[in-house]
């Protein structure tokens, strides 16, 4: 079976993927099918018990997702598209559809279920040919299924919970990604493993070949492996047949995940099919029917190189407080907007499109309102909100890294450059030369440590300690989560005095939150707290090596055997280019630097502490934990 023929037959035609899945778009791109990604909007609200099986769920919501992005692309973006491809995978144990998890104690019910069991996974496809007549659009749809059975291994406890506080199970049909740290749990997989991924990739092929390539009766061949359905196979569909081995396929054999912990057989199959592309070049049919080599659309490129165009608009949105004006449901018209945010009607209406075209508005006749992520994340008194962090990086990091190439010649920090100020120090020059800066720093951090202090509080058993001292702790929002997590835990946040004096407004409010305690300080002069826990916060990646081994050394001298160190921060892979959140933060070229898993464990055992451990979160903080047992050397 090849795909290359199918490929010449797509490349003139306007391919639209119906899905904002990384792990789709990646496998479509990886097999040279050019297209864009519109993600729909249809609710997936379709009643599963009005369905007999889950298949014709996952087939319908596929169906509705690819038919919502033809109707709109047709009707509002006034392009319609030639073909629409939607998907939607399900995971069922005994004929029950299970969703994301809600919790984690949702995810560890429903990874027990899982234990020691076979499941299915279904993943209902559908493929919209459209065309537009006398201003209507037309559309034919072809649909299939794919099941692939997936048998997990008896979980323990300690491995559950330990995936489960990993966080990739939060946003995960069935609480696991197969493609990652969840390919640990499988013991075997029957039938197509890109289907677990999210897209039955083979049976596609399949597909489109007997779209295009119909062919002669004869040639078709039924099969049937157990309970995986019956699908078809086809012989001399084409004379363009090629050998499909890539040299490129060991590359990565012995590729650790970010823990330094190996990857699975199936997990790596992926992780080599997914991060080399086998050729730049697609073939395609030219007007005489010969076949004839193009270059491939870049398509990561040119998704890099409009990058700053689309976080300029989610910062002007957010500056101009678009997202606060369409909060609670509220649906307002261009002209209403630009109104209220005085703007020109003109200019209002492109960046409300162009936030509707990035998934953080919804458009419709009547006009704009809020997508749930904007609600959640981007309005700015809402509990996530990431507003204080996106206005600090519009008005701080963006000139920061407009600097960028001087930075990289220089390698320093380019606040000179962009300021006119001459000191490194981010957090001293940001904060403390006017209260509405020292403000607008503090909301950004805030707004940072709302999204993380759950994970970094719960990704280790915490319980043995009594007291703790958060070394820079800010506003307090990861101590007020400790406590939370464990009442009877006495904290204190240890700061600058300029952060103490404003620190009043961020509180939270109701009569059960349980009081942290904060205290005006230098760490790097004055005495510390005495304390079971101490914590560090996004604090050492910034700091050179001399101010790092000043903290380290008073910490270790004051902690008790027994007491620990827990420290909060992005942590790379070996090979440190993973996270690319991380790996980007490092270009502002701080005097300080991230660090890899490994580094940190050696920078901690440096200082006295053991039995180091490491958590990956998921989320944009990481965690690592050690113990203080002797004295440092």
């Amino acid at each position: 079976m090849v795909l290359i023929p199918v490929i010449g037959k797509l490349v003139s035609k306007r391919v639209v993927l119906a899905s904002a899945s990384p792990r789709r778009q990646e496998i479509l791109t990886n097999v040279g099918l050019r297209f864009e990604v519109v993600p729909s909007w249809f609710k997936e609200t379709l009643e599963k018990s009005s369905f007999a099986t889950p298949y014709e769920y996952a087939i319908e919501t596929a169906k509705q997702k690819a038919l919502e992005v033809a109707n709109r692309m047709h009707l509002k973006h006034l392009r319609t598209p030639d073909i629409v491809i939607g998907a939607d995978t399900v995971v069922t144990v005994e004929k029950q559809i299970l969703e994301k998890p809600v919790d984690k104690q949702d995810a560890y019910e429903m990874l027990s279920r899982l234990s020691g069991k076979e499941h299915s996974v279904f993943t209902g496809v559908a493929i919209v040919h459209c065309s537009s007549k006398d201003d209507c659009l037309e559309t034919e749809v072809t649909d299939f299924y794919e099941e692939t059975k997936v048998k997990f291994a008896e979980l323990s406890e300690e491995l559950l919970w330990e995936y489960i506080h990993s966080g990739e199970p939060m946003d995960k049909a069935g609480g696991y990604g197969i493609q990652a740290l969840g390919g640990m749990l499988v013991e075997y997989v029957h039938g197509d493993f890109l289907n677990v991924v999210g897209f039955p990739l083979n049976h596609f092929c399949k597909k489109l070949a007997e779209l295009y390539y119909p062919p002669p009766k004869h040639t078709i061949h039924h099969t049937k492996n157990d309970s995986i359905p019956s699908v078809e196979t086809f012989e001399n569909l084409s004379d363009g047949e090629s050998d499909s081995s890539d040299p490129m396929h060991h590359k990565n054999a012995n590729k650790l995940d970010r823990s330094g912990t190996p990857l699975s057989g199936a997990v790596q199959t992926l992780v080599n099919s997914c991060s080399t592309e086998t050729s730049c070049m697609v073939t395609v049919e030219n007007q005489s029917g010969v076949m004839e080599y193009s270059a491939k659309f870049p398509s990561k490129i040119v998704e890099l190189m409009d990058g700053f165009r689309a976080s300029k608009a989610l910062f002007v949105a957010s500056k101009l407080k678009v997202f606060d004006l369409l909060k609670d449901k509220c649906i307002l018209k261009a002209v209403v907007v630009a109104d209220k945010v005085e703007a020109s009607v003109h200019g209002t209406e492109r960046l409300l499109d162009a936030c509707a075209s990035l998934g953080l508005l919804d458009k419709t006749h009547q006009g704009y309102s809020n997508t749930d992520l904007a609600n959640k994340y981007l309005v700015s008194d809402g509990e996530y909100s990431l507003h204080g962090y996106i206005i600090h990086s519009n008005d701080r990091l963006w000139h920061l890294f407009t600097h960028l190439e001087a930075a990289v010649k220089e390698g320093t920090m380019q606040t000179h450059q962009a300021f006119g100020k001459e000191t490194e120090d981010l957090f001293q020059d940001s904060c403390y030369h006017s209260v509405e800066a020292k403000q607008r720093f503090m909301t950004a951090m805030h707004s940072i440590a709302k999204l993380t202090a759950r994970d970094v509080a719960t990704a280790f058993d915490l319980s043995q300690f009594r007291s703790a001292c958060d070394l820079g702790g800010c506003t307090g929002v990861l101590a007020h989560e400790l406590v939370q997590n464990y009442p009877n835990l006495n904290i204190t946040v240890f700061d600058l005095p300029e952060v103490i004096a404003n620190v009043s407004c961020f509180q939270p409010s109701g009569k059960h939150i349980t009081p942290v305690t904060f205290t005006a300080g230098d760490f790097f002069k004055d005495n510390l707290p005495e304390a079971d826990l101490y914590i560090l916060s996004l604090i050492l990646h910034h700091w050179n090596d001399e101010k790092i081994h000043i903290l380290l050394s008073k910490i270790s001298a004051i902690c008790k055997p027994g007491s620990a160190l827990l420290v909060a921060e992005m942590v790379l892979d070996e090979e440190k280019t993973y996270p690319p959140t991380a790996v980007l933060q490092s270009l502002s070229m701080t005097e300080g630097k991230q660090r890899s898993g490994s580094e940190y464990k050696q920078l901690l055992e440096k200082y006295g502490f053991t039995n180091v451990q490491i958590k990956i979160t998921g989320n944009i903080l990481d965690a690592i934990l050690g113990f203080r047992k002797t004295s440092a050397h």
